[in-house]
């Protein structure tokens, strides 16, 4: 028996009548680079357009106030953003087929705002967009789906990396980011998949047999004796199959990798996450032992601007300063004169190519085994570099600049876990859970730099 439908929500039906208001616009974009003639191409897309009445009476510029943070966000993308490389991926142009797409500063602003609101699910932000004001507002009278804003979530990771790269230029240009002190840290998230999702190869090969069986099955056709499906939930079942093909296959291709790592007597207790395959259990900071992702932060001392991201999905931080500073220097076409780690960076590898860049590195010295010896005094295998910084790390003033670290380095974890929902990532794969990471650090030092600069 079928329950009985429940009171129709009408503020729901209302705010859901505003959201349906989106009138096509056709937008030119410049086509790319170096192109001869002209290859300007005319796009479908729904805009917002907040001047207009709908139905349901509610003028939608009214809705939120001059100063509101929503506002302030949208006029940034808007007006400043470079979007470029998305509006190129766009295929829906003027009198061409299919529906206008939705234009993705709307979809950036609706990011942007909901993680500085904690907000990580694409369906409770496409819930928020049909129900809370701010959203609304945004959209302009775009409907929106779920399915769309993740994928834009989780698509674009060189377009974010670049649109960080854009916006570190500006703090940096208004003396918000001057690259004195830089210090970095990890903070291990724990991923989208669960302890009991690990298997050894033996099982994943079963289990990949077993789901290519049940792939095969979906193609035939159905027998008599079966409720007959709609041509909707043959196709769900077809998509859903074919994807545990795809995540055991990987698995597998990253069993290799994660056997390498493994000690001589522990290689034949390797496991792969069927439903991750790029996750590894990692220490986690209660003790414990899940499986998550590793996310570094390079951050400034001075305002807390974030000018680093990097995902890597190894419990270890030794090999993770040189990479960073490396994406520092590129991002921010300078180095900082100090860098500041903790312990779990320190390596002979790492101070030496720290000094070589031209910074002084510094990271607490480990504590010799000889209880007697001076660790600040050099080794006979020191290099040049590691004596230095360990005559570096006894004086006064390294001590004093090194407790910058933990003020700077724990107040942005404990920012991006709080406030930006970085608690447990609901995407799966290094990539898509670095444009996660990067959405996180463009929502975080945006609000720095609408807290200090006046947008025009």
């Amino acid at each position: 028996m079928s329950q009985p439908k429940r009171p129709a929500d009408n503020k729901y039906k209302r705010a859901r009548a505003i959201c349906r208001q989106s009138k096509e616009t056709i937008v030119p974009f410049p086509g790319p680079s170096g192109a001869t003639g002209d290859s300007t191409r005319h796009l479908r897309l729904c805009c917002a357009d907040r001047s207009q009445v709908t139905p349901v009476p509610a003028f939608l510029d009214a809705l939120l106030p001059p100063d509101h943070l929503a506002r302030q966000i949208w006029n940034w993308v808007d007006r400043q953003a470079d979007l470029r490389t998305i509006y190129q991926t766009i295929v829906v142009v003027e009198d061409g087929p299919g529906q206008p797409a939705t234009d993705p500063k709307i979809m950036a602003t609706l990011w942007l705002y909901a993680t500085t609101q904690g907000v990580t699910s694409a369906r409770e932000l496409d819930e928020l967009c049909v129900k809370h004001l701010d959203y609304i507002w945004i959209c302009g009278g775009v409907p929106m789906n779920y399915h769309t804003l993740s994928d834009f979530r989780t698509q674009h990771a060189q377009a974010l990396d670049d649109l960080l790269t854009q916006l570190n230029k500006q703090l940096q240009q208004a003396n918000l980011a001057a690259l004195e002190n830089v210090a970095q840290d990890g903070i291990r998230v724990r991923a989208s998949a669960g302890a009991a999702s690990f298997h050894r190869e033996p099982t994943l090969e079963k289990h990949l047999a077993e789901a290519k069986a049940a792939l095969v099955a979906l193609q035939t056709p159905e027998s008599s004796g079966t409720p007959p499906l709609s041509a909707r939930q043959k196709s769900a079942r077809k998509r859903a199959a074919r994807e545990r093909v795809e995540r055991l296959e990987a698995a597998l291709a990253e069993m290799p990798a994660v056997r390498a790592a493994k000690e001589a007597n522990e290689k034949d207790e390797a496991r792969v996450s069927s439903t991750d395959p790029q996750a590894r259990v990692m220490k986690m900071p209660d003790g414990g032992y899940r499986p998550a992702y590793n996310v570094q932060f390079a951050t400034d001392t001075e305002q807390l601007v974030i000018t680093g991201v990097d995902v890597t999905n190894s419990g270890s931080d030794k090999a993770e300063m040189p990479p960073m500073a490396e994406q520092v220097q590129e991002r921010c076409d300078q180095l900082p004169e100090n860098w500041l780690m903790d312990g779990g960076f320190v390596s002979k590898a790492s101070v030496e190519a720290g000094s070589a860049k031209g910074m002084c590195v510094l990271a607490p010295v480990p504590e010799a085994k000889d209880k007697d010896r001076d660790p600040a005094r050099a080794l006979p295998t020191d290099s040049p570099a590691v004596a230095e910084w360990r005559e570096r790390m006894a004086t006064p003033e390294a001590k004093e600049t090194y407790k910058l670290r933990a003020a700077t380095s724990e107040c942005v974890n404990a920012q991006a876990r709080s406030s930006h929902g970085l608690l447990q990532f609901r995407v799966r794969g290094l990539v898509k859970v670095l444009c996660v990471a990067l959405w996180i650090a463009l929502a975080h030092n945006l609000l720095i730099l609408l807290r200090h600069v006046q947008l025009v």
